[in-house]
């Protein structure tokens, strides 16, 4: 019901929901990044673009996709520092598509979370991408709890989230039979997905589309240089030339970078603050055994704590049958250090000089040690998720994966829970724009995102439509 009101909404925002021209046969939605428009460090192939995105994760990526479907006649480039998409925020989450129940009333991050959630299961229905709405319970087990979950349930119906509903024990029993609490918010469109798997369908279609993805090309520099290049209504004497670690460069009329895990380096490159600053967190995941896996049917949530940043362990199906359980929060030793001992002393450095991390490490100083402490033993995690699954033992489950998450922070120690955009300093400010911060959930909210941020390029580059 909720789908077939939001068709009539977005139609005329995204005609790829109803053009038979975005429709590909099994040959051609292939998720592979290996097509004739994609490059590796090795290639001669230096053409000038009117746009080049920096970052092929998911925002990048959707970013991407929505500038090439407005603007067919102008030139797109991708750059990638791996040698594959979505490598790593957006091939390392849960995998959850969010209803949007947390965040603010009237906030942009409410507003994207719910839209997007429309956005991917239209967009997952068109073109065959797998997923499952698993639903979610968001579960009190106490008065305190049960108080807040309250609050939590007129939040969401503020933001829209659709069909929302409390429920007590028995109905949590219904939906979760191995689930025990005093009161629950039911979330029946909360799903899962592959989100690695669709930031790569927005690669192949952007490439479907005549953009180009370079991969293997480490940004190193943005330099303004006078060479004539260009199309149409935007060429200019003047161009940026993006350089690679390796000797790569491409040029350019405008950059927009999407870097994640390494935005403010990116930004710092151009000119701007070193602030926010990007620390990463690290995740540690436990799984169910596949004997166990029955216990858990769909999303199951604590209630926020607010005295708390992070927002504590939870079950999470994934489209593998598997069943993930987690994460704690700790600090990450390296940007992309997805294992417990991996290490970066640059990456270490960074992040502990700077004022705004010590300033939250002492504000939640006991809770920074009891999330160390549940990625080191296992039973203390597994002793929280008998909160809501008592059946569970530590002999149940297993070490899972890890993920690295770009939390922003400012100088005082406080979360950036919001967007940030740069624009770099000099001569380069009017070419480029720095995706500073797109914060969680930013995979459930990409083709939203990516929207914004389409219609912010336009304004600020001054992008037509040809």
């Amino acid at each position: 019901m909720f789908l077939s009101k939001f068709r009539s909404v977005t139609r005329v925002f995204h005609p790829w929901l109803y053009s038979s021209r975005h429709t590909h046969n099994a040959s051609s939605s292939s998720t592979t990044t290996s097509g004739r428009h994609v490059h590796n460090k090795n290639t001669s192939y230096k053409p000038d673009y009117d746009v080049c995105i920096v970052g092929g994760g998911i925002v990048g990526l959707a970013t991407a996709q929505e500038l090439i479907w407005r603007y067919p006649t102008l030139k797109f480039a991708v750059i990638e520092k791996e040698k594959e998409l979505a490598s790593h925020q957006s091939g390392h989450n849960s995998g959850v598509i969010h209803a949007g129940i947390y965040y603010t009333p009237g906030s942009l991050k409410a507003r994207l979370c719910v839209e997007g959630l429309h956005l991917t299961y239209l967009y997952c229905d068109k073109f065959n991408i797998p997923y499952k709405k698993a639903g979610k319970l968001i579960v009190a087990t106490n008065a305190v709890e049960a108080q807040r979950l309250n609050e939590l349930y007129e939040r969401g119906l503020k933001n829209n989230v659709p069909d929302l509903q409390l429920v007590g024990p028995d109905q949590i029993r219904d939906i979760e039979p191995h689930c025990r609490g005093l009161k629950a918010i039911h979330s029946p469109h909360t799903g899962i997905v592959d989100w690695g798997l669709v930031a790569r369908h927005y690669g192949k279609h952007f490439q479907d589309y005549g953009g180009d993805i370079f991969t293997e090309f480490n940004v190193q520099n943005f330099k303004l240089s006078s060479d004539q290049t260009g199309s149409g209504s935007i060429a200019s004497k003047k161009s940026v030339t993006i350089v690679g670690s390796n000797g790569q460069s491409l040029k350019c009329q405008n950059v927009v970078t999407c870097g994640g895990l390494f935005s403010d380096r990116l930004a710092q490159l151009s000119g701007c603050n070193s602030e926010p600053r990007i620390v990463p967190f690290r995740g540690d995941y436990l799984v169910l055994k596949k004997e166990k896996r029955h216990l858990v049917k769909g999303n199951i949530y604590p209630v926020p704590d607010p005295r708390f940043p992070f927002l504590g362990v939870h079950f999470t199906p994934r489209m593998d049958g598997s069943v993930w359980l987690g994460p704690n929060a700790v600090l990450a030793l390296k940007r992309e250090g997805y294992n417990l001992f991996d290490f970066s002393l640059k990456d270490t450095l960074d992040a502990v000089s700077f004022s705004g991390l010590r300033k939250l490490a002492l504000k939640h100083l006991v809770f920074g040690m009891k999330e160390f402490y549940k990625g080191v033993v296992t039973s203390a995690q597994v002793q929280q998720l008998q909160r809501f699954v008592p059946e569970i033992k530590p002999e149940d489950v297993e070490r899972g994966p890890a993920g690295v998450r770009a939390q922003a922070l400012d100088r005082d120690g406080n979360l950036v829970d919001d967007f940030v955009f740069d624009e770099g300093a000099g001569e380069l400010a009017d070419r480029i724009l720095h995706v500073r911060n797109a914060p969680s959930p930013a995979a459930t909210s990409s083709l939203a995102i990516a929207k914004m941020i389409a219609d912010k390029i336009q304004r600020k580059f001054l992008l037509e439509k040809l």
